[in-house]
């Protein structure tokens, strides 16, 4: 007996799934299927050709520089600085930052509420038991003057629900949840770029101010020897009280100039200790001098068609706008009918002992229907707003796309405006040596006073700072011409960086579409603004 009901029980849950198959074999997902954005269509990131190379001079920093149009970028593109010291720092930096580490959690966090997501395509099983005392009266049902009686039930069952996915708001809302995880995935990649470029432009401004800070010693030291000597000629007699006190002046002025730039010597090492996931009051095992550094001599530029694909935060834009376009979806599927299959097979007595027995045995199957008839235009409303919602992505993500082009822009144009700078300077440092070279031959051979021989010394110091600030420019531009072009992030590992794909033909077959009226406008938008059905809203 209880092996022909398991049987008949068996058969209903086989044809429960059947029709559950048809349905979602014939089923549609409402809402727009998701395009991706068309790269822009511009040739360049500035106006006219860039130059064949860039200027150069010899020293740090100086060499010419090449643009590579169409050459790929390296993933761990520092390297070309030629740095050890550089590198190690790197490895520190992406071993130790905290805020990598946070956005890599984020990303996990991102998969594991998909992957939560995704079990609303299986039905929900659950085990069920328990044990009820109660007290009966027979009063309830007509019954007087018949005592109640009390007994305890047993019960323990299985049961299944399954809200069948009709509309597709299931799937548009997976969906969602898969490109808000390809959201994170890129914002990791935005983070590691952001955490590369961030180490190797405090690298280069730590050696520039280090640099800095020991000429602008020099040139306090020329100011102290100069007050020095006009102190002792005034001594003599041989100078007046005012030139004494302009020199006095003149030393405040470069110690004054002095502090600042310690003071940001001191930050710039605080930034990269804590860059590389150290406390200030830890010694980094590396210090910067730009000697050290060498310029990549070629630059690669991607061309504007691939900048969509390697920029992470345009990559970022992107997903939050596929969300927001599966989004509508899910609230259009809320305004349509919903469906739920439901169903139990166990046992219920009054004794422990009879609970399992044949003649205890209970089943059931259900199905239920709820079609939104009136909600006060509370689901109209939020179609309203999820359409909203994806303009204001679409918005966000032409947003993007513009700074991202400027970015590049910019960075290619600090690159070829730098090496003019450099050359400018190192021009200047060049003819402030040569009139030093002649003070000091000059003082030797008595032609010139001492005070000469210092206005000379004070000039070259200062063009030396001059220079170097020149030579850090051109490092930190470089590095930012990297981030800018996105970074090289696409090729560290295939496997875990592999470019986000749509949905696959096998589930595009799946997902037909009722919003197939909302055409597609000249700029590759939709008119999601008609209603679900096909007709114009009131």
């Amino acid at each position: 007996m209880t092996l022909n009901r398991l049987i008949v029980n068996q058969r209903s849950v086989l044809y429960a799934s059947s029709f559950t198959a048809v349905l979602l074999a014939s089923a549609c997902a409402v809402g727009p299927d998701f395009e991706r954005p068309a790269a822009p269509g511009v040739s360049g990131y500035i106006k006219g050709p860039l130059p064949e190379k860039t200027a150069a001079v010899q020293g740090a920093g100086g060499v010419a520089q090449t643009f590579a149009d169409g050459k790929d970028i390296p993933a761990e593109w520092w390297k070309l600085f030629s740095s050890a010291p550089l590198n190690t720092l790197i490895e520190q930096a992406l071993k130790d930052n905290p805020d990598l580490a946070a956005a890599e959690a984020s990303l996990h966090q991102a998969q594991e509420n998909l992957y939560a997501g995704e079990g609303a395509l299986f039905p929900a099983i659950d085990a069920n038991g328990g044990a009820t005392r109660e007290k009966f009266s027979p009063a309830a049902f007509g019954e007087t003057g018949v005592p109640a009686s009390l007994f305890t039930l047993y019960n323990a069952s299985v049961s299944v629900s399954y809200v069948v996915d009709i509309f597709g708001g299931t799937r548009r809302e997976i969906e969602s949840l898969k490109a808000q995880a390809e959201a994170q995935r890129f914002q990791r990649e935005a983070a590691y770029l952001a955490l590369t470029a961030n180490v190797v432009t405090a690298s280069v401004q730590e050696a520039s101010l280090r640099a800095q800070v020991r000429e602008t010693q020099n040139i306090v030291d020329i100011e102290q020897n100069q007050l020095n000597v006009l102190q002792e000629q005034f001594r003599l007699g041989a100078v007046a009280k005012t030139a004494v006190l302009a020199q006095k002046a003149a030393l405040a002025q470069a110690q004054t100039a002095l502090a600042p730039l310690q003071k940001q010597l001191s930050q710039q090492h605080t930034t990269l200790a804590a860059l590389t996931g150290h406390f200030p009051n830890e010694k980094l095992e590396e210090d910067f001098d730009l000697a050290t550094l060498h310029l990549p001599e070629e630059l690669p530029v991607s061309v504007p068609s691939q900048l969509v694909e390697q920029r992470p935060d345009i990559r970022v834009a992107e997903e939050q706008l596929h969300a927001a376009s599966a989004e509508i979806g899910v609230a259009t599927a809320n305004m349509l009918p919903q469906v739920t299959l439901t169903g139990s097979y166990g046992w219920e007595a009054a004794s422990l002992s009879k609970t399992f027995s044949p003649s205890s045995n209970v089943w059931n199957l259900g199905a239920g229907l709820v079609q939104p008839i009136f909600r006060g235009g509370e689901l109209w409303h939020e179609r309203r707003a999820a359409v909203e919602a994806y303009n204001k992505a679409a918005a966000q993500y032409r947003s993007t796309v513009l700074l991202a082009f400027k970015n590049v822009s910019d960075s290619l144009r600090a690159v070829q405006y730098d090496a003019d700078t450099l050359a400018a300077q190192d021009n200047a440092a060049r003819a402030a040596a040569d009139s030093l070279n002649l003070a000091q031959a000059q003082f030797k051979a008595g032609a010139i006073s001492y005070l000469a021989l210092l206005d000379a010394e004070h000039t070259y110091a200062q063009a030396r700072i001059g220079l170097v600030q020149a030579q850090a420019a051109r490092f930190a531009d470089t590095a930012a011409l990297f981030q800018a072009l996105g970074g090289g992030w696409w090729n560290s590992n295939p496997a875990g960086h592999e470019a986000a794909q749509d949905l696959s033909e096998e589930e595009a077959d799946k997902l037909c579409t009722m919003d197939q009226l909302n055409p597609v406008q000249p700029d590759g938008s939709q008119d999601y603004e008609q209603d679900f059905i096909g007709e114009e809203k009131p």
